[in-house]
Formats: structure tokens, C-alpha cells, sequence
């Protein structure tokens, strides 16, 4: 299994409860397919860089877990069909991001 990360933008139209469901959606879809969630952080509500579909503010979601290599296309194939994510990025993580990962959830949590 290796360890990735995913974060995510959804529109900025959604209610605090449609944010939720849409996130609770895609951890439940990632335990479904034997994924181990590390955690999952709520960024809240962002100016994009730049205007995506004429929205220029997104609500950002960061999912952190351990997979295999098969689960990741499904999932992304998943965030596609949902017209609630506007972006998406998925990147695996080395044994020293993970290590980093790691120290920065561990001083959150002291904090």
C-alpha cells in the first residue's frame, strides 16, 4: 500500500451540509475499496488563482490515505462524474513527505 493524498475543490455554492456529504462521499468510496484514511482536513472556503467554470472561490477538502495503486483511477474516475468538484489532485506520497505529513498533524493536534 502506499500513502497519497488528495485534495480537492469544491464549488462554493454548496451549504455546510452539502460540503460534508460531498467529502463524506469520496472517504466512504476510498474505505469501500479497502483505502485506510490517515485524515482529512477541511481548508475552508478560498480565492482561486484563477476563475474555474466562472467561479473564483472554491471550498477546499484534503483527504490523506493509504491505498493501491488501482484505487486511485476509480477514485478520480468518481471526482470526474461529480459536477460539486471543480479540481482535483492526487499525489503519493514519498517516505519523507509522509514523514512530514506526519510531524504537521502531530503539531495540529498539540496546538
Amino acid at each position: 500500500m502506499n500513502q497519497y493524498e488528495t485534495v480537492f475543490i469544491l464549488t462554493p455554492v454548496l451549504s455546510d451540509v452539502q460540503m460534508k456529504e460531498a467529502a463524506d462521499k469520496f472517504v466512504s468510496y476510498l474505505q469501500e475499496k479497502g483505502a485506510e484514511i490517515i485524515s482529512t482536513e477541511n481548508w475552508g472556503l478560498k480565492t482561486l488563482a484563477y476563475p474555474i467554470q466562472k467561479k473564483t472561490s472554491g471550498f477546499y477538502q484534503m483527504i490523506e490515505f493509504k491505498a493501491e495503486p488501482t484505487v486511485i483511477a476509480k477514485l478520480e474516475l468518481q471526482m470526474r462524474r461529480d459536477e460539486r468538484v471543480l479540481r482535483y489532485l492526487t499525489v503519493k506520497n514519498e517516505k519523507y513527505a509522509a514523514a512530514y505529513a506526519e510531524k504537521r498533524r502531530n503539531l495540529k493536534k498539540e496546538a
